[in-house]
């Protein structure tokens, strides 16, 4: 039930709370809802942003919107249990009248500056989870298919007529300015912003039996707004056992965050206020809706887009054929860094002749993608070959910042304008000093990467820099992965010489992060044919180390011999399906001709 201005007055006082909001009333000459499509139809991302800003500052919101809601929420901590009433306008930001109103999806900057000229702050995953339950009007979510125009105003307008239509429906029991809840995504703040840059979170989109379509999702830049996005905004001020605080206080005390905090503290409630801007990883930025500038190739009907960066980095990005991407699946993209000198061709691979380069017949990175492809089908899986210009990626680091390799990881993540995209980070050799480097640049490793896998790569593994990163990553979610393939190289003979120590070789930096793990997790190991397997119980994280008392070299044998497909399936359904790893190649099919 909505509460009016006057209530909120008495709740707190009229010192503390002059007005709900702090607009002024709605001139009698504003524009419509459809008018206001109309002029932003035609404008550019940044003017589109200030016309929305101007309106609202204006006054141009619909009269409904300015009587908030409350919701009742309670915790306990310490065996004392703390009550709270925080409160929520009726629904989501929108520019018109109260019987010609358009939502209106804009960047976290940009709600940011109205909100704080409101008096106001943007939910948390728990109040969005609240909100829901507590509405007495719960919609139905409308998602599409993803599509380049899912950004696109007319699309927004779109959407806005299926949502008016559903409203409309029920206007008779509940008028506007009741609670309503389950049409869009939510903006929401999160202590996850913390570690990463120029990010928005996103989460809702709730569906009649209460579980989120949408789960909390950082992989979008601020200057992604599409259709499902709305803005709900909070009072910054709400009631705890009795007592005026304001959210941001709540947020930043332990004792009383759990109220209004599924994460925990959250000391930074808030996004920046300078305009957005997309991320750029090139002169020519990255962030082109798909399926822009690829081009089909003659192998398995696939696309490719080759970026070429000024500091020395080329990026090949294979997917799968154009129609795969018209169903609604996440994106599995694969970062894959190369080893040391080896170009991108060579590392995807191709059928040789005798006198050929025998460096294309090693990897076969790119057949082994495509019995993936074949084997995962609740997944568009897309590869980033991440080549640098030295052809080895600790030289580039040593020329290069870190934080560049953040910057272009995020880069290539927004080509794919799907509501969700899963990152792995895989490497073999000195491809793993990429993800090392990017490690070091992250304060913590991102949500949205569910899988790291190291191909006999991590040779820069460092206790103090990468342990408790890589631990709290795992402990997030269990859908994290992990895999870990080495061998013992430092009794391979090169030449009659051994070429690594026992210390710096995969083998050691690998049993290393093994002993750093087991202080938090129980792992059971078993061998068979001197390959030893040592894995958490539901395969969470996994160790296959092989054993070398023949003094061979198997550092891309473990590649060639399935390694790609093991370090991606492993810990799930798929691992040991169609393939073993060690075993015979299992892909030969799928290997490209000349």
């Amino acid at each position: 039930m909505k509460v009016l201005l006057q209530v909120i007055l008495l709740c707190f006082g009229s010192s503390l709370f002059a007005q709900n909001i702090s607009l002024p009333p709605r001139a009698t000459n504003a524009i419509s809802g459809r008018e206001f499509i109309q002029k932003i139809s035609p404008l550019t991302f940044a003017q589109r942003e200030s016309a929305v800003v101007a309106e609202i500052l204006a006054g141009n919101l619909p009269p409904f919107e300015r009587s908030f809601c409350p919701i009742n929420v309670t915790n306990v901590f310490s065996s004392k249990t703390n009550v709270a009433t925080f409160f929520v306008a009726p629904d989501y930001l929108a520019v018109g009248a109260n019987d010609d109103y358009f939502y209106t999806p804009i960047s976290p900057n940009s709600a940011q500056r109205i909100a704080d000229q409101l008096g106001c702050v943007l939910p948390t995953r728990k109040m969005s989870d609240e909100i829901y339950a507590a509405a007495e009007v719960k919609l139905t979510p409308s998602p599409i298919p993803p599509t380049p125009a899912m950004t696109t105003v007319p699309l927004f307008a779109q959407i806005n007529e299926t949502i008016h239509a559903q409203r409309a429906a029920l206007l008779a029991s509940h008028p506007l300015g009741a609670l309503v809840a389950g049409h869009k995504k939510d903006v929401v703040i999160s202590p996850r912003l913390a570690s990463v840059t120029n990010k928005v979170a996103i989460y809702g989109w709730h569906q009649t039996n209460g579980v989120a379509i949408q789960p909390l999702f950082l992989g979008h830049t601020t200057a992604w707004v599409d259709y499902s996005h709305g803005i709900r905004f909070i009072s910054q001020n709400m009631i705890v056992n009795g007592t005026p605080k304001t959210v941001a206080e709540v947020l930043a005390d332990p004792k009383l965050c759990g109220l209004i905090s599924d994460e925990g503290v959250i000391t930074n409630a808030r996004y920046s206020t300078n305009a957005p801007t997309p991320m750029p990883v090139a002169s020519e930025k990255i962030n082109l809706p798909w399926p822009q500038k690829f081009l089909a190739s003659t192998n398995f009907d696939e696309l490719t887009r080759e970026v070429r960066l000024p500091d020395e980095v080329r990026i090949l990005i294979n997917t799968p054929a154009r129609e795969l991407f018209a169903t609604n699946k996440p994106v599995l993209l694969i970062f894959y860094a190369l080893p040391n000198g080896n170009s991108i061709e060579q590392t995807i691979g191709k059928k040789i002749s005798p006198d050929e380069d025998w460096h294309f017949d090693i990897q076969h990175i790119g057949a082994q993608t495509r019995f993936l492809r074949a084997e995962i089908t609740n997944r568009t899986i897309v590869v980033a070959y991440l080549e640098a210009g030295t052809k080895s990626w600790p030289a580039w680091r040593k020329k290069y910042n870190d934080h560049r390799l953040a910057e272009i990881i995020d880069g290539v993540r927004e080509i794919f304008p799907t509501n969700q995209t899963e990152v792995v980070l895989a490497s073999h050799s000195g491809g793993g000093s990429l993800i090392f480097g990017y490690l070091n640049a992250v304060k913590e490793i991102p949500a949205d990467i569910k899988r790291i896998a190291f191909l006999d790569s991590d040779y820069g593994y460092d206790t103090k820099l990468h342990a408790d990163k890589i631990r709290n990553w795992l402990a997030a979610t269990n859908e994290n992965h992990l895999c870990i393939i080495a061998y013992q190289d430092y009794l391979g003979l090169l030449n009659g010489k051994s070429f690594v120590s026992e210390a710096g070789g995969t083998w050691g930096r690998s049993h290393v992060l093994l002993n750093d793990l087991s202080a938090h997790y129980q792992f059971s190991s078993r061998t068979n044919n001197g390959l030893e397997m040592v894995s958490t119980a539901d395969g969470q994280v996994e160790f296959l180390l092989k054993e070398n008392p023949e003094h061979e070299i198997f550092h891309t044998v473990q590649v060639e011999r399935n390694g790609f497909i093991q370090g991606l399936v492993s810990g799930t359904t798929n691992e040991n399906q169609g393939y073993d790893y060690f075993g015979e190649r299992a892909y030969t099919k799928w290997i490209q001709g000349n």
